[in-house]
């Protein structure tokens, strides 16, 4: 493993990637699209394709095993607004990589931000510029 990588607070990161995967399945259908958004994210942490199957694995496990969205949102609420931002945007992409943003996701949504302290507007407007960009394709 690379220096880098060792800098990785892995528990922190495997709770994140798995309220990713949790708000992926919340529409019952996580797909690829999904995946790569979620590797994506994990490749700005490390470029070692191994590490980011490992993390991936070991989310998927963790959220299959949890049934509850506080076990995720405990590791992300005390960093700071800007690392919040960046973990909303990631959610939200993987929620409108669909086309289609049902209910249970914008509730869903509507709780992490609430469990994290996040401003429900700032989430609100986060959602309309990825709306506008993809718009702009």
């Amino acid at each position: 493993m690379k220096e880098k990588d060792k800098k990785i607070d892995i528990e922190k990161l495997t709770g994140i990637i798995a309220l990713f995967i949790h708000v992926a399945k919340i529409d019952d259908n996580y797909d690829e699209k999904e995946k790569i958004i979620i590797k994506d994210f994990l490749k700005s942490f490390s470029k070692n394709e191994q590490v980011i199957n490992d993390i991936l694995q070991k989310s998927e496990n963790l959220e299959k095993n949890s049934n509850q969205l506080l076990n995720f949102t405990n590791v992300i609420k005390k960093n700071s607004l800007e690392s919040k931002s960046i973990i909303i945007k990631e959610l939200w992409k993987i929620i409108l990589s669909d086309d289609l943003t049902d209910e249970y996701e914008s509730n869903m949504m509507r709780r992490i931000c609430g469990l994290i302290y996040f401003p429900d507007k700032l989430s609100g407007e986060i959602k309309m510029k990825l709306l506008q960009d993809k718009n702009k394709l």
